[in-house]
């Protein structure tokens, strides 16, 4: 294969030296509005993927861009005009594509994206016209459906010797990503290749695929404005991800569960690594499947997890071993690989329930009702019960309530008690509440008959519990606190290092605070968020 390989030109050698690693995809339906994007970010980064088809006549509009690319000599911009066949929005022939793009190169563009299907469809010669234009010819090919086989694409683009190589399919499970980088790998010395994984599994190859021989990433202007499935915002990869410090020596770390794709642990995580200079990046990781997780903890390797929803329990059985809690409590949300390979559990669950609580009082011989029977209920009740405290379980499922009372020696209590029960704490560990749960509250005022309630729901911030705590005039703990003591023991566990609690406490509460500004403009203007909604699906 050595030999068909493409030979880079001096002129793409040149081209490497000025590009960046991350290159931020810009869209509008206007010139004018790419551009006004565009200006937002190319400070900042200066490599530009501006999406022609998105805009009802790119030929006419290339005159503003031609001004663009003469106000900002640093910038380097890629032309694409993806046809709607092939997963863009361009509806207009190959022979109307290629008009496009043989004129991009005079309008200040370095590169020109061609999409594969549109390269096999044109003459020899006709291909040839756009590389004597003097601009770079990317040749790309995107699977919406699956990762297939990546060789026989690659085998596909070589013969039209391209100066770049792109191949992006999708993940449908994490150990895509594992054979989409096994792929670069192998390839990477022998071209220019960009290679990327679409989908929320595919955040993997987003982040970790620089190290892998990509030579370059895309990322979205803003959130909201991808042009990929699994796309990810510009900002969130340089500064949460730390992509472009991302090497061969930096620890992986994740959050796994289904889903997956709101949880604030990876930007919680990797402020925590950033502020205590740990060489490590933590991702969120999408599956369905305990045994997905477990080849890619040993592909990559994974050197220890996060494990939410659902699948605390499941994971038990391929752990070496576990603390004492885990075991008892039958669920693990933290798990360590060790230096030998083999994985060890563990769960900071307890201590992000307990911990709060022991700050405000005593818990030996304290009265507390734990609302909910499921994983975060069973580590309240038995954390709660090895502190001493006395345990009421209310649940909608009498049933399950009653068997982790006897497995707890804790007592069940009927809502009919409650506005007669006086406690020292109640504490939610339902998911009712959470952002976007349409359940009804399982508390009314009246039966909250406490001097504290402990919500541990964090998103949002203020939960309808909370609210009416606060209305009642009763002292309240929010679930960021337990998140954040969680997570904080979690880092401990991995890094043996006190963890930053406060910042990672800051980063959280601004996180919920912006989605709640955002969902509150969204909701002011629907017409807005139905069009960005549009767009993500392209």
């Amino acid at each position: 294969m050595r030999a068909n390989v493409p030979i880079p030109s001096t002129a793409t050698q040149l081209l490497r030296t000025r590009i960046s690693k991350v290159c931020v995809a810009i869209i509008g339906s206007t010139a004018s509005e790419m551009i006004d994007k565009a200006a937002a970010v190319v400070k900042e980064t200066p490599f530009l993927e501006f999406r022609l088809d998105y805009l009802e006549k790119p030929l006419a509009a290339l005159p503003k861009f031609k001004q663009f690319f003469a106000d900002n000599t640093a910038a380097t911009g890629i032309a694409t005009c993806r046809r709607s066949a092939n997963g863009g929005k361009f509806s207009g022939t190959v022979a109307a594509e290629m008009e496009i793009l043989c004129k991009v190169a005079a309008a200040g563009f370095h590169i020109a994206d061609l999409e594969l299907e549109s390269a096999e469809a044109l003459k020899k010669d006709e291909l040839q016209k756009l590389r004597d234009t003097g601009v770079a010819l990317i040749i790309s090919h995107h699977d919406f459906t699956a990762t297939k086989d990546l060789d026989k694409i690659y085998e596909r683009i070589v013969p039209f010797q391209p100066d770049f190589i792109k191949i992006v399919p999708t993940a449908k499970s994490l150990t895509d990503n594992v054979t989409l980088m096994r792929f670069m790998e192998r390839m990477h010395e022998n071209a220019n290749i960009i290679g990327i994984c679409m989908g929320d599994a595919g955040i993997i190859s987003r982040v970790l695929g620089l190290r892998v021989g990509s030579t370059f990433t895309f990322a979205a202007a803003t959130q909201g404005e991808e042009t990929g499935p699994g796309q990810i915002a510009a900002r969130t990869l340089i500064e949460t991800y730390r992509v472009d410090q991302v090497d061969a020596a930096t620890k992986v770390y994740g959050v796994a569960g289904n889903p997956i794709r709101s949880s604030l642990s990876p930007v919680m995580m990797n402020t925590a690594f950033r502020r205590e200079t740990v060489n490590a990046v933590y991702l969120a990781l999408q599956t369905a499947k305990v045994s997905d997780l477990l080849k890619l903890v040993q592909e990559i390797p994974i050197q220890g997890l996060s494990v939410t929803m659902p699948h605390k329990q499941e994971i038990m059985a391929h752990l070496e071993n576990t603390d004492p809690l885990s075991a008892k409590i039958g669920a693990c949300n933290t798990v360590l690989r060790a230096q030998d390979g083999k994985l060890y559990g563990f769960n900071t669950d307890v201590a992000g329930i307990v911990g709060p609580l022991e700050k405000r009082m005593s818990l030996r011989g304290a009265k507390a009702l734990v609302l909910g029977a499921g994983g975060a209920a069973r580590a309240a009740v038995f954390g709660l019960r090895d502190k001493g405290a006395d345990v009421f379980i209310l649940n909608r499922t009498a049933e399950t309530a009653q068997k982790l009372a006897r497995q707890s020696g804790s007592k069940t209590i009927k809502k009919e008690a409650l506005a007669k029960t006086p406690f020292d704490v109640i504490i939610n560990a339902t998911p009712i509440g959470m952002a976007g749960q349409k359940s009804t509250q399982l508390l009314e005022a009246k039966d909250l008959n406490t001097k504290l309630v402990f919500d541990l729901v964090y998103n949002p911030l203020e939960t309808p519990l909370i609210r009416l705590a606060r209305q009642q005039g009763i002292a309240f703990i929010t679930g960021v606190e337990m998140f954040v003591q969680q997570g904080a023991r979690q880092f401990e566990i991995w890094t043996g290092k006190p963890a930053p609690e406060e910042e990672m406490l800051r980063v959280v509460i601004h996180a919920l605070r912006q989605q709640a500004e955002a969902a509150t403009a969204e909701a002011a203007s629907p017409s807005k968020a139905t069009a960005a909604k549009g767009k993500k699906a392209s």
